[in-house]
């Protein structure tokens, strides 16, 4: 029979990387809440029809990266390969946007590429998503909030803020135009990839990782001489705000992103510490999304923030917080026949700690055995009850991790102690 294995490039995540993800997620959520922002849950599975209209029919998401099939009514189905699509389908259907919405979410996303470092079938994503403002000022907030997240990481020093403004439609269009007109007269010194986007989607040309079309764009027009006066008034005022709250940022006139629904404001948060993989986060303005979808004219804003490099990049840079090593506080030993008075114990002990956590060894052993699992489970103290113990309604507390002498307490003071 054939081992039976993950699909490639979708990964378990084991318990001792557990740890890592929990610490990430919480200070992600956590940071959300500070900032007035509240979770939303999409479907993972949604029409195929909703991603090709929002995300748009030429780019690589939906030409060659989406999990698609026909469900048993014979209706075409998508994995999620993002998740501003689906948010704003839920806004729509629920009618949020009556008032304006800061929201956010987290949860796994899919795309069929080659699986590499830092890149997975199956990858998690926080993401930011605003509705009803329009004003630079929530942009300047989003990019704020995500700076205080990078120091609050200890990565600050490693991640860099690139900024640009698609502008609007009519500026896009103007400036694509004038594109195309300067890579055609070149299109034999292009890449493949980049002769393919120069009839559906030449903007993305600028993003090309290609050596010899990035040296050919060095002489190409620059988005930024094209910006509608709109779209500058709204950029010069982002920077503005961000010069003033001292969040250091580059301009990258050839920054764009690679869906079709962004206009104005577009960034990335990029490290040169994970190689080729180097955007962290990365989003931007929407504001055409909404109605393109069928609700009503909404600005909108947001960002999608990938947890498989952030981890990879906190792992990279060591800077996770030792207790993440330290999942227990204190390790039961049963020594004899104590196992009920031990598992009574214990409940006692989680009623009146409800902070506390408590591993109660199962399944017998030595004593020397138990104290050894004991010291491998990183809890700072062993609690021994042997029958000597449980005849005197007593516990023995002995400290794995600081030289301090052990003592036989009762167990009705113990909870006492452990507070102390």
């Amino acid at each position: 029979m054939k081992e039976l294995r993950a699909i490639r490039g979708m990964n378990d995540l084991q318990p001792t990387q557990s740890p890592v993800w929990q610490y990430v997620e919480s200070t992600l959520s956590e940071l959300f809440a500070r900032y007035g922002y509240s979770e939303i849950r999409t479907p993972i599975l949604e029409a195929t029809q909703l991603f090709a209209r929002a995300v748009g029919e030429g780019t690589d998401i939906v030409e060659k990266e989406m999990y698609t099939f026909d469900d048993k009514g014979g209706d075409s189905v998508t994995l999620r390969p993002e998740g501003t699509a689906g948010t704003v389908r839920a806004a729509i259907q629920n009618g949020l946007l009556n008032q304006p919405q800061r929201l956010w979410y987290f949860g796994p996303m899919f795309r069929y590429e080659r699986p590499q470092k830092g890149r997975l079938r199956q990858f998690h994503q926080f993401g930011v998503e605003v509705f009803g403002i329009e004003g630079p000022d929530i942009d300047a907030e989003i990019l704020m909030m995500t700076a205080r997240l990078w120091k609050q990481l200890g990565v600050s020093e490693h991640v860099t803020l690139q900024l640009n403004s698609l502008g609007n439609s009519e500026s896009r269009a103007a400036f694509r135009d004038a594109l195309v007109e300067y890579l055609s007269a070149r299109k034999d010194q292009l890449d493949e990839d980049s002769q393919r986007r120069l009839d559906k989607n030449p903007l993305r040309i600028l993003d090309s990782k290609n050596p010899d079309t990035q040296a050919l764009l060095e002489d190409a027009p620059c988005l930024l001489d094209y910006l509608d006066d709109e779209s500058r008034t709204h950029f010069d005022q982002l920077r503005t705000f961000l010069d003033a709250a001292g969040v250091a940022y580059e301009v990258n006139p050839r920054l764009v992103r690679g869906l079709d629904y962004y206009g104005k404001t577009v960034f990335e948060w990029v490290t040169d510490s994970l190689g080729a993989q180097g955007t962290v986060c990365a989003g931007g303005r929407y504001d055409g999304l909404v109605e393109q979808m069928g609700g009503k004219s909404t600005p909108a804003v947001g960002f999608g923030l990938g947890v498989e490099r952030l981890v990879l990049l906190l792992e990279t840079l060591e800077v996770l917080p030792d207790t993440l090593d330290q999942q227990i506080d204190a390790y039961l030993v049963a020594v004899g026949d104590v196992q009920s008075a031990a598992l009574a114990a214990a409940e006692t002990l989680r009623t009146e700690l409800p902070w506390l956590r408590l591993q109660t060894h199962c399944g017998g052993g030595s004593f020397k055995s138990q104290m050894k699992k004991a010291d491998k489970s990183n809890a700072e103290y062993a609690l021994i009850i042997g029958e000597d113990e449980a005849a005197a309604g007593q516990v023995t507390v002995k400290s794995l991790r600081a030289d301090a002498e052990q003592q036989t307490v009762a167990l009705a003071d113990l909870p006492k102690i452990l507070q102390a």
